[in-house]
């Protein structure tokens, strides 16, 4: 559990210890209250008791190098949400399909825009271009299944493979588009507009999106400072921790984050797109199966597309995998603090880990 971190890092043998001093901090506090009387049977329907509220353990923990942050607080999980309301997640998505489907996703050969140079084909979907854009390439990966949930390790493999050919067809139609990113929002909750399922595609100019950036200058001067790969390092201070796996035929590796951005994140990294894709779906596959994620963003982070005046020796291919909540919750799972202090979390990077050991053995 999260709340054994501190017992855990006390007890890291000399190396692990070494690495945790250089890449994170813990800071563990404590919040005390007294609720009224008249609170006591709110609280224990709530919150199991009185006594599980009235002294909190909250542990923060910080990226020295990106300062990446979040604060963990099992309670946090347990607040009622005023904004829930009962719905049959499967009606509304089937409710939304065919002819009721405004945005044209089930029909994107006449329903959807193409980019100049047409469209991308894969097996399983097929690219349009993007009607309201946040970059000058931005294209959607539109799959063949209307479901979001319903995807494959074949069709995943297949979405990574297209996005692949679209990035190098927007390069060749335009050789100042370099950098390459892709991300999957499924649902309402992770902030897709459209239920159908999809992906989406854009190629940045002159320079990496700036939190992409952001690292690969991090991991640039852990190089440089400590004659060190940061994401080597990173990796293993969450093995030494019981937070890491690894397919060492594929050479991927992976982590359950302690500084996640939010619920549940998975970390991905390794040189091959499409072998990771294929750990993309087991994830997503454990994720939905066994831990019940309806909602989620998925991101991959890509080298350029041409040679760059920066380096990006230290930057393998990332992959990120966040839970984005309950669709049926009508609060929003970020605020204030997420935005403009640390992520605030309810999720146990342990139990996620648990779950995930049986797909990386």
């Amino acid at each position: 559990m999260i709340t054994d971190l501190p017992t855990l890092v006390a007890a890291l043998p000399t190396p692990s210890a070494t690495l945790w001093e250089r890449l994170l901090r813990i800071d563990v506090t404590r919040g005390i209250l007294h609720p009224p009387e008249r609170m006591h049977g709110w609280i224990d329907r709530a919150f199991g008791s009185v006594a599980a509220v009235t002294e909190q353990e909250i542990i923060r923990i910080t990226n020295r190098w990106t300062l990446e942050g979040a604060i963990f607080n099992r309670i946090r999980g347990l607040r009622p949400q005023q904004g829930r309301y009962q719905s049959d997640i499967d009606q509304i998505i089937a409710s939304n399909a065919g002819h009721n489907d405004e945005s044209g996703f089930c029909t994107p050969e006449s329903g959807t825009p193409e980019d100049s140079f047409g469209r991308i084909r894969g097996r399983y979907c097929l690219s349009a271009s993007n009607i309201a854009k946040y970059d000058g390439w931005h294209g959607v990966l539109i799959f063949d299944q209307h479901h979001p949930l319903n995807f494959t390790r074949e069709r995943v493999e297949d979405y990574v493979q297209t996005a692949l050919r679209w990035f190098e067809a927007v390069h060749t139609t335009d050789q100042n588009a370099t950098y390459p990113f892709f991300i999957w929002n499924c649902l309402w909750r992770s902030g897709a507009s459209v239920i159908h399922g999809h992906a989406q595609m854009s190629v940045a100019t002159g320079m990496a999106y700036p939190k992409v950036e952001l690292l690969r200058r991090a991991a640039s001067e852990y190089r440089q400072r400590t004659k060190s790969s940061y994401f080597d390092d990173v990796w293993k201070l969450h093995r030494s921790l019981g937070l890491a796996f690894q397919n060492q035929e594929a050479a991927v590796r992976g982590y359950v984050s302690l500084t996640p951005v939010k619920e549940k994140e998975v970390v991905l990294i390794g040189h091959d797109p499409i072998t990771l894709a294929t750990h993309l779906y087991e994830v997503l596959d454990c994720f939905v199966t066994e831990l019940g994620v309806q909602s989620f963003n998925v991101s991959m982070t890509l080298p350029p597309l041409t040679q760059t005046d920066e380096s990006w020796e230290e930057m393998p291919i990332i992959v990120r995998i966040v839970d984005r909540g309950d669709p049926n919750s009508r609060g929003s799972d970020i605020g204030a603090m997420e935005l403009y202090a640390a992520a605030v979390v309810a999720s146990d990077p342990f139990v996620v880990a648990s779950a995930l050991a049986g797909r990386f053995p």
